[in-house]
């Protein structure tokens, strides 16, 4: 039986277990310019050393303007390459494979300056209106995709993720309550996600895993549902995507009749489906800390592989101590061994 700590493989990137540590800003006082600092070093290679089988570096700005607040990664730079394969590096030395989120926040940006997006629609009425991007600024915005993932193969990762999820810059393109274009960007709401994806996949060896993460439910009044996640994922999939990983929300103000659940795996059907319906690889999230219930949604083939995330940040150690209650083989540090010996 396939379960949490079963070796996976993915085209060219081989995992020692299903266990992700899923992207998670951590608005670092210290990284002003962009760049990794120490704060970041320490804490991805602990979660590494901790048992984690693929390590998914935050959401970094393919442009200055692209970040959330001033506090965010960036790969806009060739100076920013070499603290991120610092990263990559010890990861690897400590069993863990990586990969980096390359994002734009567009709309959603808190920075202070005006921010951008697919229309002047603000995200609500406590962000400000954003500044509609021309068509050729567009156009831009996918080659900056392009130049991040060349300095993010340059940097050693594994593979990278686009964040078309969370209201994010691709994910204001597809959903229509954010996109009123009337230009080709506006026509077909994929379009620039393909677009995105067709430059970034250049870019990276025909190995690599390219990973694409999604709001498959946009739980907001007028918001997509898992049907129309579903056509979106099929037609990400066709430009060049490998994997899905499935969160959901993010795209503005909850509506009354769509609210989230907040129970353990409410997200888990979304994967499913996606997964059902495609026949790709997908990677699943939402309050799955519990490693029986993580080993079920493998174990059941809900998912191909479990993101934890608030379990990670309060516990680096969450895959070894899960291996250890599920009975389950893991690479334990030689100098923490008395700690699992039982």
């Amino acid at each position: 039986m396939i379960h949490l700590f079963a070796p996976c493989r993915i085209k060219g990137l081989e995992l020692r277990n299903r266990v992700v540590m899923p992207p998670m800003c951590q608005f670092s006082v210290f990284a002003l310019d962009g760049r990794a600092t120490d704060w970041h070093y320490v804490h991805y290679v602990s979660r590494a050393v901790g048992g984690a089988g693929l390590i998914l570096i935050e959401m970094t700005a393919v442009d200055p303007e692209g970040r959330i607040e001033d506090t965010d990664l960036g790969l806009w730079s060739d100076d920013q390459i070499a603290p991120l394969a610092r990263i990559a590096d010890a990861c690897r030395r400590h069993g863990a494979r990586v990969g980096i989120q390359l994002g734009h926040s567009g709309r959603k940006a808190r920075h202070g300056r005006t921010p951008v997006g697919p229309s002047a629609i603000p995200f609500s009425d406590r962000f400000p209106a954003p500044r509609e991007l021309s068509t050729e600024e567009v156009r831009e915005t996918v080659e900056r995709f392009r130049l991040a993932a060349r300095r993010a193969v340059r940097a050693g990762m594994d593979c990278i993720e686009l964040h078309g999820a969370h209201g994010y810059l691709i994910h204001q393109f597809h959903s229509p309550r954010s996109n009123r274009r009337t230009d080709e960007y506006g026509r077909d709401l994929t379009r620039f996600g393909r677009e995105v994806i067709e430059a970034v996949r250049e870019e990276m060896p025909p190995d690599m895993p390219l990973l694409f993460r999604i709001s498959a439910k946009e739980y907001s009044d007028g918001g997509y549902d898992l049907d129309t996640a579903i056509e979106l994922c099929r037609a990400y999939v066709s430009a060049g995507a490998d994997v899905i990983h499935v969160s959901a929300g993010g795209d503005g103000p909850i509506g009354a009749e769509g609210r989230p659940g907040t129970h353990a795996a409410y997200q888990v059907p979304l994967a499913r489906g996606i997964r059902e319906a495609l026949g790709v690889p997908v990677i699943a999230v939402g309050r799955l800390d519990d490693p029986v219930l993580a080993n079920a949604v493998i174990g059941n083939g809900e998912a191909d592989l479990v993101a934890v995330g608030r379990g990670m940040l309060r516990n680096p150690y969450w895959a070894l101590e899960a291996a250890m209650r599920l009975g389950k083989t893991a690479d334990v540090p030689k100098q923490y061994e008395r700690a699992f010996s039982g």
